[in-house]
């Protein structure tokens, strides 16, 4: 089992580890511990490298099978033999950018959670832009620069983002802590992770987000689309 060091301290940039098995399928090795992000929730997985000594290992893609967090090395590099010590150094320009998207993509649904009631029903990002779906009869580009506005006062709002781990039982207590339409958490996860922007947004979420909205930039909600009767498409992007 790796310690997801990502759930406990989204700003670390670098960390020391062992490497635990191979996989020479996937090209791939686990770690005790790591830093590096494996993708879920519609958030990109990380990328970055490991260091053994001067040798360095690029890491193409992180991948999450079962309980096990597999760093996918580039094709050309050998593996680190298992009980090495590595040194993980995330690409953080990346990382950092998509904890600010990911925090946009939580504020445009607690804003129009808030406004409208509208449940999500589907959503990807990429780093500085996302789209998400939500359950709206009627959409228009009046509505779509209302949003905008909605979304951008949240930002200047300086909202503190907290996070936390509760108990199922008592996290299912929380009102509309999940948002999408359909609950996507099995049974078997015993523990809830929690994303709270303090005063607008508090739901279920594994990923990473900045500290406080302000980090967040100048939101752009770019178009909208139908995709379907009570379905609406909204894209966002960060303009700086």
């Amino acid at each position: 089992m790796t310690e997801a060091l990502y759930h406990h301290d989204s700003y670390l940039k670098e960390f020391d580890a062992s490497v635990l098995t191979h996989n020479e399928e996937l090209h791939a090795v686990t770690l005790d511990r790591t830093a590096f992000f494996p993708g879920g929730g519609g958030q990109p997985y990380d990328m970055g490298t490991l260091h053994v000594g001067n040798t360095v290992y690029s890491v193409e893609k992180v991948k999450k099978i079962g309980a096990d967090i597999w760093h996918i090395l580039a094709a050309f590099d050998g593996l680190p033999a298992v009980g090495k010590e590595v040194h993980g150094v995330l690409d953080w320009d990346r990382r950092y950018n998509i904890m600010r998207t990911h925090t946009m993509m939580h504020i445009l649904c607690g804003v129009i959670y808030r406004d409208y009631g509208a449940h999500v029903t589907g959503g990807d990002m990429q780093p500085l832009k996302g789209r998400m779906d939500f359950e709206f009869e009627h959409m228009s580009a009046e509505l779509i620069s209302v949003i905008n506005a909605a979304v951008n006062a949240e930002v200047q709002n300086t909202r503190d983002i907290k996070v936390a781990v509760l108990p199922r039982e008592e996290a299912f207590q929380i009102p509309d802590l999940i948002r999408t339409k359909i609950n996507l958490l099995p049974p078997q996860i015993k523990e809830i992770r929690t994303i709270e922007i303090e005063g607008l947004d508090l739901q279920a979420d594994g990923g990473t987000h900045v500290a406080n909205t302000r980090e967040v930039g100048q939101i752009k909600v770019d178009d909208y689309k139908s995709k379907g009767k009570i379905n609406k498409r909204i894209y966002v992007s960060l303009t700086n």
